[in-house]
């Protein structure tokens, strides 16, 4: 396998911005790319996204990227799918986060200075494993609250 280029970079740069902004909304600064736009394609367009994601994610493990990088990334593609999933306002929702390009600069921020991208990257992993699981403990309170509810309501 050759060594990676500045060929290689420019391309993983012009996927993400394919997938996340390469056109204007007109009359605004707003951008979009053909994800959200994939996304209206119940299922398929979801499974597509995430396939062209995980290709920019291979192509930055082939650049370099290691460790806690790499799983920044993982973790962004894994939320932009998960919300992207949400028939229409997922579609909204790649619309804002923009997974791809946000991967391309944390692969940038990493090729300057790894050791202090590999640093970043764990603490934001572990604030965002703490903000699901503070959600998924009030998620699952919020259910029982309303179990409880609607039991009172027909008892």
């Amino acid at each position: 396998m050759t060594a990676p280029t500045r060929a290689d970079e420019a391309q993983t740069e012009r996927l993400a911005r394919l997938l996340d902004s390469q056109f204007r909304v007109p009359g605004t600064s707003l951008r979009f790319g053909v994800e959200p736009l994939l996304g209206l394609v119940p299922g398929l367009g979801d499974a597509a996204g995430l396939a062209l994601s995980s290709a920019v994610i291979v192509q930055a493990v082939r650049l370099g990227a290691r460790g806690a990088t790499v799983a920044r990334m993982v973790l962004n593609v894994a939320i932009d799918a998960v919300f992207g999933s949400v028939p229409l306002l997922g579609s909204v929702f790649d619309f804002a986060f923009k997974a791809n390009n946000r991967n391309v600069a944390l692969l940038q921020r990493h090729e300057r200075d790894p050791a202090a991208t590999a640093d970043e990257s764990r603490r934001a992993v572990r604030r965002t494993l703490v903000g699901v699981a503070v959600g998924l403990v009030l998620t699952l309170v919020a259910v029982a609250a309303l179990v409880v509810w609607l039991l009172t309501l027909l008892f």
